[in-house]
């Protein structure tokens, strides 16, 4: 029988973060849960592709977007089920048992996160986080484990510079659950921009997105 689960991750200029992701999947790879690892990058300069080719993964190169980037790499995956990962988010110990017992539930599932930083800002963005997850808005820093049939079903991701995560889980909607597992993503982001500055920018962003908003102008609004 062959492993159920194609990996895909998207990157660029990831080399900091990339190595201790891969190492987080090891535990599913010995227990025949992972068919393949998809690197998707956008054209790194540093020792991204390097370190992917190092550890046996199959890598893909092309232009810088995370939605167009995360299609192509779904459209290569031979799994039935697709895991999507962040460069910058691991999985904590023990989450291939917790994601072998989801795999019967043919559903969506999300991650339960938390920052590898940030303090008590840290914990209450991260409860932010996971309570709008449980009205059914994961983010994608928070890994996404779904059926590929469904994906395909849904459209997919869609080659968008901002919210591809968002469009796919909201045609995702009622059939979300958490893995009953967690992932600790990095809190670079927040700490270099601040918790309460980069907090509200999601938030604005995200509204300017459900309000109909163009995704390149909110990209545009987002960078600045």
């Amino acid at each position: 029988m062959r492993a159920p689960i194609s990996v895909v991750i998207p990157t660029l200029e990831a080399a900091a973060t990339l190595p201790a992701t891969l190492a987080t999947l090891v535990e599913a790879l010995e227990g025949g849960l992972i068919r393949e690892v998809i690197i998707c990058d956008g054209g790194s300069g540093d020792a991204t592709l390097e370190i992917a080719e190092k550890w046996g993964c199959e890598t893909q190169i092309m232009p810088p977007s995370r939605g167009g980037q995360l299609r192509h790499g779904c459209q290569c995956a031979q799994g039935d089920w697709l895991l999507i990962l962040h460069a910058d988010s691991q999985l904590d110990p023990g989450w291939s048992s917790a994601a072998r017992h989801h795999l019967r539930s043919g559903c969506a599932g999300w991650f339960h996160l938390a920052f590898d930083a940030g303090g008590m800002a840290g914990r209450m963005v991260a409860a932010w986080a996971n309570l709008r997850s449980h009205m059914g808005l994961p983010y994608g820093d928070q890994g996404l484990l779904l059926p590929r049939a469904v994906y395909h079903q849904v459209g997919g991701y869609t080659d968008i510079p901002l919210f591809e995560d968002v469009a796919l889980v909201r045609a995702l909607r009622g059939r979300l659950a958490p893995v009953g597992a967690g992932i600790t993503t990095s809190a670079a982001k927040y700490q270099r921009q601040g918790w309460l500055r980069r907090g509200l920018r999601n938030l604005i962003t995200l509204a300017g997105y459900a309000a109909g908003l163009s995704p390149g102008k909110l990209a545009a609004f987002y960078r600045r």
